[in-house]
């Protein structure tokens, strides 16, 4: 008899629709697998022939064919085993589901039958109801992350017997609902707050205005004065994602396996903080068959780039393109896949391979030719693409000492939650334009006019400072991210001269 079962593969970010036929036939007894399956694919016959034993059900006796469609794409992973495991139930007639063609099953069987959760889910489960199906089982563990697309019913499973006997219509279950408002409600800000940092006043500035405007930022300064202390405080004042941001960064990490059992959506702006012996695959993504990289695990999030010239040269390189274009493709022979990864860049480095050159405390030891060495370790284009350079210097004894708090991250967090509303509504008719960061050089000359005065003082900047066009486009998006923070439509010159304190890096601060 021959059987039919919906399940899905995912490929890139997205699920294609997976169909598979089970033909229970005469002679000898075998089972064969046809349809590009990777290993892991092949060997799901083994498990699900002994789950079904365990189950109290009887396996065919005789050639059983397994066909995954379409037959030209490979198809990795366990998640095919429970809908192979009803196929042959249903090839054999040992059940008889009335209703199988309206349901995807998705699921990795252990040998005593239960149902292992696995990656990949949520698209999964987009795909089906893009499909038209009613229903999707999946495993107890990833009944969260599926339940948030809506127009679909989710049905967990811990069992072969009990996913058997659902299909079947003898053990009625109700569809698994999450309230999503409830989910963002009940969502926790970060535990660390800036209020708890001592001194570092322009650096925390600076810090507010690249949030605000989703700018990258350089931060430079001698060991032990608070960088990556600035830097690991950040998500307590970047802002609520969407719903639509939610989704997207869930099924990334879902398709990563990155995603906590029982999580229904990743709410928390990911803050990704990469070791410095990370390789390009680990960074960009890859593998035989691509899976994300810490630039996308990133995606509507933070890359924190601790010790920033420690990364190998060709690393840092391959972010040039991801941070110009917010996505990723990977080619591979078997298939080419594209992640997206917008992401805001924060890096933090010593000034010198000793780390005090500058500094008004220690002596630097190194020489000339150290320290330029040490510097050319990140490349001009690099630089070109960091909106932000702000020098952290050292803390004094009083302010470490002060007793007075600094202003806490909720205030920060207000203020750039209005500038982000302002720039949504300024850019609701621009296509996939959701920050100053983003706007085109067409776009700066719409929405970053300049008065006389201003314009006589980046005029003046400019022929001094030897600035670059590129980083003239860069002080223009920053002085438009100020003059958000402050709620005013026009930039005024002191947008226009704070914007140009953080070009550390052109102004050869360091000569």
């Amino acid at each position: 008899m021959l059987s039919k079962v919906f399940s899905g593969a995912v490929y890139g970010v997205d699920a294609y629709a997976v169909e598979i036929e089970v033909n229970a036939g005469h002679g000898d007894p075998e089972v064969v697998t046809v349809g590009l399956p990777d290993a892991a694919v092949k060997e799901s016959r083994h498990r699900v022939h002994t789950a079904i034993l365990n189950s109290a059900y009887k396996p065919h006796i005789g050639r059983t064919t397994i066909n995954l469609a379409p037959a030209n794409v490979k198809k990795e992973g366990p998640s095919f085993d429970l809908p192979i495991a009803i196929g042959m139930l249903a090839a054999s007639e040992e059940i008889h589901p009335p209703s199988l063609a309206n349901f995807a099953l998705v699921g990795e069987l252990a040998l005593s039958g239960e149902v292992r959760r696995v990656r990949g889910v949520l698209p999964i489960a987009i795909q089906a109801r893009a499909q038209g199906l009613t229903g999707i089982l999946v495993p107890s563990d990833n009944a969260e992350e599926a339940a948030v697309v809506e127009g679909l019913d989710v049905y967990p499973v811990r069992t072969l017997r009990q996913a058997a006997d659902f299909l079947e219509g003898t053990l009625p279950q109700q569809p698994y609902r999450v309230n999503l408002q409830a989910v963002y409600e009940n969502h926790n800000g970060s535990g660390d707050d800036y209020a708890d940092v001592k001194g570092q006043e322009q650096a925390k500035r600076a810090i507010e205005v690249a949030v605000a405007g989703g700018h990258n930022i350089l931060m430079v300064g001698p060991p032990g004065t608070g960088k990556s202390m600035l830097a690991k405080r950040l998500p307590s004042i970047l802002p609520t994602m969407s719903l639509e941001e939610a989704l997207e960064t869930t099924k990334i990490h879902s398709i990563a396996g990155m995603l906590d059992a029982h999580v229904a959506l990743v709410i928390h702006r990911p803050f990704r903080s990469p070791h410095h012996t990370i390789s390009d695959a680990g960074l960009l993504g890859g593998g035989s068959h691509p899976i994300p990289g810490e630039v996308s695990l990133a995606h509507r999030g933070v890359l924190f780039l601790d010790e920033l010239p420690e990364f190998r040269r060709n690393v840092l390189e391959v972010l040039r393109q991801p941070l110009e274009d917010g996505a990723v493709t990977i080619a591979r022979a078997a298939a080419t896949v594209t992640f997206p990864c917008h992401f805001m860049l924060v890096a933090a480095m010593n000034p010198c391979p000793c780390g005090y050159f500058g500094d008004t405390a220690r002596e630097c030891r190194c020489t000339q030719t150290q320290i330029q060495s040490y510097r050319n370790k990140i490349s001009g284009p690099l630089l070109d693409r960091i909106d932000i350079h702000v020098e952290v210097p050292s803390i004094r004894y009083q302010q470490l000492t002060s007793l007075q708090r600094g202003e806490a991250s909720d205030a920060i967090r207000g203020r750039v939650m209005d500038a982000r509303q302002r720039q949504r509504i300024r850019f609701r008719q621009e296509h996939k334009l959701h920050n100053n960061a983003g706007m085109s050089a067409r776009q700066i000359h719409r929405y970053c006019a300049l008065g006389a005065e201003a314009q006589d003082l980046l005029r003046a900047a400019i022929t001094q400072l030897n600035f670059s066009a590129r980083a003239y486009d860069r002080i223009l998006k920053v002085a438009r991210t100020i003059a958000d923070l402050e709620g005013q439509e026009d930039i005024q010159p002191n947008h226009v001269a704070e914007a140009i304190q953080y070009r550390t890096l052109d102004r050869n601060l360091w000569a």
